[in-house]
């Protein structure tokens, strides 16, 4: 099945779509209208930059390592998100978001921005990272209790 620009096919009427369409900046649409060659040079940059810092925590000598299985879960999930929202636009000039999610309330339809399977593994890591925050944050508090 081919899906032109701007296409949409309801998989869950009102609810969730599958759509084309087309991302040339970053999170809704930020960036977009910047000039293309700048836009597309600082966040391919940014990009590359990321995944070269998420890398070098990940390949940590092991005595240096993260301890944290969810820290290393959450680095992955954005390493591979990043990756992949990288290589959409090295090849494509611009990210492709295909998933659409919205809700029909009382007559009004409310939309989400369009998205992707490399920006839901992105925001998952990010969950991940802030979910061992949190649980690092418990244990050192129960450390310090115990301490006392």
């Amino acid at each position: 099945m081919h899906f032109s620009p701007s296409d949409t096919l309801t998989v869950i009427p009102g609810f969730f779509n599958i759509v084309h369409t087309e991302n040339p900046g970053i999170a809704f649409g930020m960036l977009a209208s910047a000039p293309s060659f700048w836009r597309d040079l600082f966040l391919i940059g940014f990009s590359v930059s990321v995944l070269a810092f998420i890398s070098v925590l990940l390949l940590r000598p092991e005595r240096t390592a993260l301890h944290s299985w969810l820290l290393k879960l959450g680095l992955a999930f954005i390493l591979g998100g990043a990756l992949g929202n990288l290589y959409d636009r090295i090849v494509n000039k611009t990210v492709t978001d295909f998933i659409e999610v919205h809700a029909e309330i009382s007559g009004s339809a409310y939309y989400f921005p369009a998205f992707n399977v490399a920006d839901s593994a992105i925001t998952v890591g990010a969950c991940l990272l802030l979910l061992d925050m949190w649980r690092t944050r418990e244990r050192k508090g129960q450390a310090a209790e115990v301490g006392r």
